[in-house]
């Protein structure tokens, strides 16, 4: 079974472009129609494609450090201060246990600010870039309307 993948098929190493190592040279003539590598390549180079990446990694590496600070401070807590953890709050419930709760309810605070920044700040770009790029290589040799061959 064979799969076209545009990332797999791009060389890094610049043996699929003129004057590489395949022999590709076309002597200044007209150029093919670009692929379905180089339009990924292209769609990656674009400044909506870093615009997207840069909105994701703006929340996520704050979110995820904050988060992982977060459930450090309680590893830590839990081991080298097992009085403080062990005071009761209310009843039989004590700190620790408040604690462990607030981890669980900052995992779900934590999904909804993601899927809502998503919603909010990458997904309509996203889905035109997706719509762009398809559009891009709908109709080139090889391509179904599945988007890969078999």
């Amino acid at each position: 079974m064979r799969f076209d993948d545009p990332w797999y098929e791009a060389s890094a190493a610049g043996w699929d472009e003129e004057g590489g190592r395949d022999g590709a040279t076309d002597g200044g003539g007209p150029r093919p129609a670009p692929g379905v590598a180089e339009i990924y390549l292209e769609v990656h180079r674009s400044e909506a494609f870093r615009e997207v990446r840069r909105r994701y990694r703006r929340f996520v590496v704050p979110a995820a450090l904050a988060f992982l600070l977060w459930y450090l401070a309680y590893v830590v807590a839990a081991t080298t201060a097992p009085g403080l953890m062990a005071r009761p709050v209310a009843g039989a419930v004590n700190v620790a246990m408040v604690a462990g709760l607030c981890q669980f309810l900052t995992t779900f605070l934590l999904t909804w600010a993601y899927a809502r920044h998503a919603r909010l700040r990458r997904d309509r770009a996203a889905l035109d870039l997706r719509w762009d790029t398809q559009e891009l290589t709908r109709g080139l040799p090889g391509q179904q309307a599945g988007g890969s061959v078999r």
